[in-house]
């Protein structure tokens, strides 16, 4: 990253002009189409997502909206997922979308048994991505290349797990309900090959449903049907969900040198270095600096920047 910071354009006078909205979204809609019907929605070009959501998972869809685009990347990227897994059966995407590839008999099995299984897969462990994903491979995507008829030796990454826990176990059926809670980069239907795998007779992921993601939850959510149906919801304020980060308040003095893009002493005492939210004299987001661990706080995102 450049010396200078990002300069991002003044905020709309709307209180629907910067922010973010959580989408739950629907079965069988895209993150990408869901991102298309708020732009439409708000009347805004610049609207992004953080977090895909494949087609067929539902749930927690952090949208963000205007200026709040370039927020994306200091939100905690943690995410929890309720989902069930289909033991006995492998396929060639790790769900119950894709083709069939074997079934085996699902051996006898008890909370207990199944408690020593998922125990090897909390913390932080290697993880091979589904065939089916949007892992980056020379350049393109993994589905796009198996899709075309390759076979893809994908590369196993490290990913934290930090809770895994079995809320229901229907022996007769097979199915087994969990709630996973894991870093960002970690595929769930990737958890459901590798604990049927760890069982002996193979799994798919059969359904899931993400309950939070940066640092947003399901009880914050919007219908798809809300979205369209109008009046429009009000967008959370970026200080709502920028939690985790220090925040230092400008005197008046220091917010025309802010907004030209120039450091200022750092008087938050939370952290020598890392990213700070600065607020302006009135406690609205200004931006986001970098404290050098020397005593100044560096501009990166600067709201309403002059010049």
């Amino acid at each position: 990253m450049g010396e200078g910071p990002s300069r991002l354009p003044p905020s709309p006078p709307s209180r629907h002009g910067c922010g973010f909205l959580v989408l739950d979204k629907p079965a069988g809609l895209t993150s990408h189409d869901g991102v298309a019907r708020v732009r439409r929605a708000y009347g805004l070009r610049r609207v992004g997502h953080g977090g895909t959501l494949d087609p067929a998972v539902t749930g927690v869809l952090p949208i963000a909206l205007g200026p709040a685009t370039r927020l994306l990347p200091y939100l905690p990227g943690d995410k929890t997922y309720r989902g069930t897994v289909q033991l006995g059966v492998r396929t060639g995407t790790d769900d119950l979308e894709g083709e069939v590839l074997q079934r085996s008999a699902v051996p006898p099995l008890d909370p207990e048994a199944l408690e020593r299984a998922l125990a090897r897969f909390r913390g932080e462990i290697l993880q091979v991505p589904p065939q089916v994903s949007a892992v980056h491979v020379d350049g393109q995507r993994a589905y796009a290349r198996v899709r075309a008829g390759e076979q893809l030796a994908l590369a196993a990454r490290p990913v934290r797990i930090h809770g895994l826990d079995l809320l229901g176990w229907d022996a007769e059926r097979g199915r087994l309900e969990l709630e996973v809670r894991c870093s960002a980069g970690t595929y769930v239907r990737a958890l459901a090959r590798d604990l049927g795998e760890a069982l002996g007779c193979g799994g798919a992921l059969a359904s899931l449903r993400r309950t939070a993601a940066l640092g947003f939850g399901l009880h914050q959510a919007i219908s798809m049907e809300r979205l369209v149906s109008g009046p429009l919801p009000p967008l959370l304020d970026p200080l709502d969900v920028l939690v985790d980060l220090p925040r230092q308040r400008l005197d008046p003095a220091q917010l025309s040198p802010w907004r030209c893009g120039r450091s200022l002493p750092r008087t938050v005492e939370q952290s020598p270095e890392g990213a700070v939210a600065v607020l302006t004299p009135d406690g609205n987001l200004a931006g986001i600096a970098r404290a050098d661990g020397k005593g100044l706080l560096l501009p990166r995102l600067v709201f309403d920047a002059a010049g």
